[in-house]
């Protein structure tokens, strides 16, 4: 968030199944006519000009938000004081009151600061749940928040020696959207980081579950979730690993094996990292 001169940014959770602001229900290239609650929220703070909230990383609908960014220009009527960080998030979590988003804090930041193109890494957590015969058994506090997988326990080490294909920088244009984004953008993206690794359930003992983390500087829409969905039938034994290679490499978007791609429902944006003065573009971990 930036005021006057003086900037502010906010980063935001969306504390429900995905139907949070943050969430893409439309097509990138269709126009959402209801603003989402977070914009709702500024144009309830009384300013002189009406803020804009740019968004680090928006995500297709269901998928959720532990912790996404935001920045917005504030301006202030002459003679009134400046907003402070606190204030300023106290107001907007106020007008947010029912909805499944809330502000976790607030920051000053440089006027050349921008919440999507400034951002240096993003971490995203697919969750998976194996073991489960009928959707029923899964706890209901899991139901919407990971992906139940029915075909048995999953071959993991070949999970991880098919992600090594995705990592580096390649063309994925074999693992974007088949919806037509605009403005179009390069196929070309670089992800740093794939890990594969048990995770908690928050009440079952009898399931098991994995978490896949990616981190990269940026994703096609989709992406991450066509990534999984293919991590996932190779550790069904639907794909063997080589297969990821052969799809990296045919750079076709309708080689995309069908009903393949995760659902929405298990991923989570888990933090968006920012430069401090100083430091380079290392690595992540």
């Amino acid at each position: 968030l930036s005021q006057s001169g003086a900037s502010l940014s906010a980063a935001f959770k969306c504390s429900d199944t995905g139907s949070a602001s943050f969430a893409r229900s439309s097509p990138p290239h269709v126009p959402v006519s209801l603003p989402p609650p977070h914009q709702r929220a500024a144009g309830k703070l009384e300013l002189p000009v009406p803020a804009k909230f740019v968004i680090s990383s928006r995500t297709d609908s269901g998928v959720h938000a532990l912790c996404n960014a935001a920045h917005v220009d504030i301006e202030r009527e002459n003679g009134k004081p400046p907003l402070s960080t606190e204030v300023l998030a106290e107001a907007l979590n106020y007008h947010l009151a029912g909805e499944p988003i809330s502000v976790l804090s607030a920051y000053r930041v440089p006027e050349t600061f921008h919440a999507r193109f400034s951002a240096r890494w993003r971490t995203y957590v697919y969750r998976i749940a194996t073991g489960c015969t009928h959707f029923s058994e899964l706890p209901v506090f899991e139901r919407n928040l990971c992906w139940a997988t029915y075909r048995g326990h999953l071959n993991v080490s070949a999970m991880r020696e098919a992600a090594e294909f995705l990592i580096g920088t390649h063309d994925f244009s074999t693992f974007r959207s088949a919806i037509f984004e605009f403005p179009v953008r390069s196929p070309i993206r670089t992800l740093a980081w794939v890990d594969i690794r048990p995770a908690s359930s928050f009440l079952s003992h009898e399931l098991k579950f994995w978490e896949l983390e990616f981190i990269g500087r940026s994703f096609l829409y989709k992406q991450v979730r066509r990534m999984a969905g293919v991590l996932v039938a190779v550790g069904q034994n639907r794909l063997q690993p080589r297969h990821v290679q052969e799809l990296l490499e045919v750079r076709d978007l309708m080689a995309y094996p069908t009903n393949t791609i995760a659902p929405a429902h298990g991923l989570f944006l888990k933090r968006v990292e920012y430069y401090r003065s100083g430091e380079t573009n290392r690595p992540p971990g």
